[in-house]
């Protein structure tokens, strides 16, 4: 009996060590040149809008905070709030992305991950903008007095002789929107910090995320534009006040980040070194997670949105990401440096629960609530996006079917090491990115990048 299970666990590692090698080929090479060249394609096509228009894309989104749930709605009218829309696809990205993604990114790749996090983020901007504004122009009206967008449709546009490549797209998009690695972070974080059973946690988290789901977007919008901004803020002026406790060591952090960025970065304390070519893949693809930086699953979000421009719409989505990066990840990188937590051996959202214990009293209460908060409306902003393609692959049938596998997932990976859902994660999202950063190159001259 010790026997097989030795021999099980052997092969689940051996498994899933081919699996992280396959990943850091995906995101070391191929994601790295073909995202690049794109991004950057459409960056001067766009004459860098993201940075030249960027106080308009602010005011556009100010105006939209303004009308939040002000809105008459007329009856019939189809679509939800923009505001909802917007705030149902930043539930994915400002969520534990932003704490536990880039811990280990940095944990893993140095600190000079951070420049590649920033540099990725600056140029997917423009490709998340393509992807938002031609899943608005190419979606089609539902039987939910609603919209069906996103990839799959604007895909199908784009090669129009492939009916594969869409399906695929929606299996790929399945498999991302059940969330593995956050329910894992989640359920750990509360288990250990809080000492409840870990079967009761599991399963009150189960019958939380369907009870969200089943609303559809306005459901899991309305909950993102409560829960996100005020858990941020309280997070931010938290990391903010270590930083300042720690701000004379500041200049000489910039100057390390910068210099492991183009170097890798040598072994010290608990931190076993990096290579250039590893810094450089775990802040790419950790970009593109945090960001949903060609994912495809901010585009079905944002295509149930109640507009007629969707040039106005898909800018939200690069002041999301200005927000998501240059601010909340940036903050959490600087203060597990700062605090020297990141050469710790621990799991990602426990190396900022460190980081902040060392300054802030009883965060073994606090964190597994923050953690709760933000990676839940993640996981129900994923899932959405998985039912809306299970429909696409079987109407009748799909729904039904998605919940049961994602249950049987959620149940299954949080058993296993939370890096093991981490791979899986990045794995499908650099196969996600690929095939949707090349339908948008196809059809990049039909994007409008005018967002005045």
């Amino acid at each position: 009996m010790w026997a097989f299970l030795f021999l099980k666990g052997y092969m689940i590692e051996v498994l899933f060590n081919i699996l992280d090698n396959f990943n850091n080929l995906l995101w070391g090479y191929m994601g790295i040149l073909f995202a690049a060249v794109l991004c950057l394609l459409l960056s001067f096509k766009s004459k860098w809008v993201q940075v030249r228009e960027f106080p308009t894309i602010l005011k556009h989104f100010i105006e939209a905070m303004g009308i939040r749930g002000g809105q008459r709605v007329e009856e019939n009218q189809r679509g939800v709030c923009p505001t909802k829309a917007f705030f149902a696809s930043i539930g994915g990205c400002s969520g534990l992305g932003n704490i536990a993604t880039m811990a280990v990114a940095v944990q893993i790749g140095g600190p000079g991950a951070l420049v590649w996090v920033w540099m990725i983020a600056l140029l997917g901007m423009i490709a998340k903008y393509a992807e938002i504004f031609l899943g608005i122009k190419y979606r089609r009206r539902n039987a939910k007095n609603g919209y069906n967008g996103g990839p799959m449709y604007f895909l199908s546009k784009a090669f129009p002789g492939h009916r594969w490549i869409p399906l695929v797209i929606a299996i790929l998009l399945c498999i991302y929107g059940v969330e593995i690695y956050m329910f894992r972070v989640i359920k750990e974080s509360i288990v250990l910090n809080w000492s409840l059973p870990s079967t009761f946690v599991t399963l009150t988290l189960l019958g939380l995320i369907v009870l969200a789901v089943k609303g559809g977007v306005e459901r899991v919008g309305h909950i993102t534009s409560i829960l996100v901004p005020i858990f941020l803020m309280i997070y931010l002026l938290m990391t903010l006040f270590v930083l300042a406790k720690n701000i004379e060591y500041i200049p000489s952090m910039m100057l390390t980040i910068l210099k492991s960025a183009f170097t890798g970065h040598a072994a010290v304390g608990g931190f076993a070194g990096s290579t250039f070519a590893l810094t450089v893949a775990k802040g790419i693809s950790s970009a593109c997670y945090s960001g949903d930086i060609g994912i495809g699953y901010a585009s079905m979000m944002h295509s149930e949105a109640r507009t007629d421009n969707p040039q106005k719409q898909a800018s939200l989505c690069i002041f999301g990401i200005f927000w998501d990066t240059f601010i909340v990840c940036t903050c959490t990188i600087l203060l597990i440096l700062s605090t020297g937590a990141w050469q710790m051996d621990l799991d990602g959202s426990m190396i900022v629960q460190e980081a902040l214990s060392q300054y802030f009293p009883y965060m073994q209460y606090f964190m597994p609530l923050f953690i709760f908060i933000l990676g839940y409306t993640a996981i129900i902003t994923y899932m959405c996006a998985g039912i809306k393609c299970a429909r696409f692959i079987s109407y009748r049938h799909g729904e039904y079917l998605y919940y049961a596998y994602g249950i049987l997932a959620f149940i299954a990976f949080s058993f296993f090491d939370s890096s093991y859902a981490l791979i899986i994660m990045n794995i499908s999202g650099g196969l996600l990115m690929i095939l949707n950063l090349s339908g948008i190159f196809k059809l990049r001259h039909e994007i409008d990048f005018n967002v005045r």
